[in-house]
């Protein structure tokens, strides 16, 4: 096996900033700009909070800049190059990845764990149900959740929103199991199908064994991550999928196709992907833009406080008088740091982008040209989402506030 590659932090950095790409020429916002992005990504976590847009669409804006959204309903609705899965979240995904994600499918509900056994046990006596919204969809599908009869057998239960909510459960398992796909959406309501309605027809051949699907995850997400230990391969894309991990990476560190690293001298064993690994070769091209809470560079809360130092939570669920920063934070991405959070809120029938507050982190210089930068990000922002004027709250400190507001909505 060959001697570790050596990184400082700010090239570990800089290498997993560069393979999301969030830092060098933009890809283009057109359908090949968008393919181009997600097929590095491999996901888009799906979350239905919508303060300024959807973290998907964010996502996407983050690394492309202004873009239509109408292409990505394209890709996934009308040419199904995309399609609705659980990833390490439910998530938007490539069609051509099926066969990694149906090593899940076929498993489902798997293992000995209390909901695994409380799931299979609920699907059998449920067979009916089943049954009945496979039988639906086969005849007219696709159908929303409100075209099925709730024939349960014995009702779900529990101590949450799901509690009796049976026909929903059930396309939900079905759903993971593979069965059925969501084929279209009006607003947050899903449109049903038959997976083998819905998938193209290039999708299919013989289910890769277990192995297999497990090293194409792994290439994937140290793709996607720039440099990883296995900790944080196992966190990424399809989370906790990733059974035999440790042979698979040995194997893979065998075949030359991944790198040892070693970062800022620690004693971890960190892996770079050889198809990155000339990244580190490239003039450095920084950006400054804002980030989904749900981003893939920070989904994995424990991985950036380690190579960034910045500790982020959300705080959409936290009683308003316990928030530290506010009730929707996109962090801000300079170069390779996070310098900050911002709290924002778009008012959509003022066409307002209300910026409730900037909070740089401590180490942050104050100087106005990183403001401007940061100024320019938000301006960006402001035009994606239709915002015809950006106002600043009065958790904003100087020098920040002039700079920033000194760059228009169209910055």
């Amino acid at each position: 096996m060959s001697s570790p590659l050596v990184l400082g932090v700010e090239s570990a950095r800089r290498l997993a900033v560069s393979c999301q790409h969030l830092a060098g020429p933009r890809p283009g916002g057109d359908l090949e700009g968008l393919r181009h992005v997600l097929r590095r990504l491999r996901c888009l976590q799906l979350d239905p909070v919508n303060v300024v847009a959807r973290s998907h669409l964010l996502v996407l804006w983050s690394r492309v800049g202004g873009y239509d959204p109408a292409d990505l309903d394209l890709l996934l609705w009308r040419e199904r190059w995309l399609f609705e899965y659980w990833a390490h979240a439910a998530s938007i995904v490539l069609a051509e990845d099926y066969p990694i994600h149906h090593a899940m499918m076929r498993g489902y509900p798997a293992g000995r764990s209390r909901f695994g056994r409380r799931v299979r046990d609920w699907l059998e006596a449920n067979d009916g149900l089943r049954q009945h919204v496979l039988d639906r969809l086969r005849e007219a599908g696709p159908l929303p959740a409100q075209a099925f009869d709730d024939c349960a057998t014995v009702a779900w239960e529990s101590s949450g929103w799901t509690n009796g909510r049976s026909v929903e459960r059930m396309l939900d398992f079905l759903w993971i199991q593979g069965q059925i796909l969501v084929a279209g959406r009006e607003g947050r309501r899903r449109r049903w199908d038959l997976a083998e309605h819905w998938l193209p027809e290039w999708v299919g051949g013989e289910p890769l064994p277990q192995e297999e699907a497990v090293s194409r995850a792994a290439e994937h997400a140290l793709r996607a991550l720039g440099v990883a230990r296995a900790t944080d391969v196992e966190r990424h894309f399809t989370r906790d999928r990733y059974p035999g991990l440790a042979e698979v990476l040995d194997r893979l560190e065998r075949s030359g196709r991944i790198l040892p690293a070693q970062v800022a001298g620690g004693a971890e064993r960190w892996y770079v992907h050889r198809d990155v690994v000339g990244l580190l070769e490239r003039d450095w091209e920084p950006r400054t833009t804002l980030l989904s809470p749900f981003d893939n560079l920070i989904c994995d809360r424990e991985r950036t406080e380690r190579l960034w130092g910045f500790t982020f939570r959300t705080e959409m669920y936290v009683p308003k008088d316990k928030r530290q920063y506010g009730h929707y934070i996109l962090p801000i991405l300079h170069g390779e740091r996070l310098i900050g959070r911002l709290v924002p809120r778009l008012d959509r029938r003022r066409g307002l982008l209300e910026i409730e507050g900037v909070f740089p982190e401590a180490e942050t210089p104050a100087d106005e040209v990183t403001a401007q930068a940061v100024g320019r990000a938000i301006a960006g922002l402001g035009a994606f989402v239709g915002a015809r004027e950006i106002s600043y709250g009065d958790k904003v400190a100087e020098p920040w506030r002039t700079a920033l507001q000194a760059v228009g909505v169209t910055g």
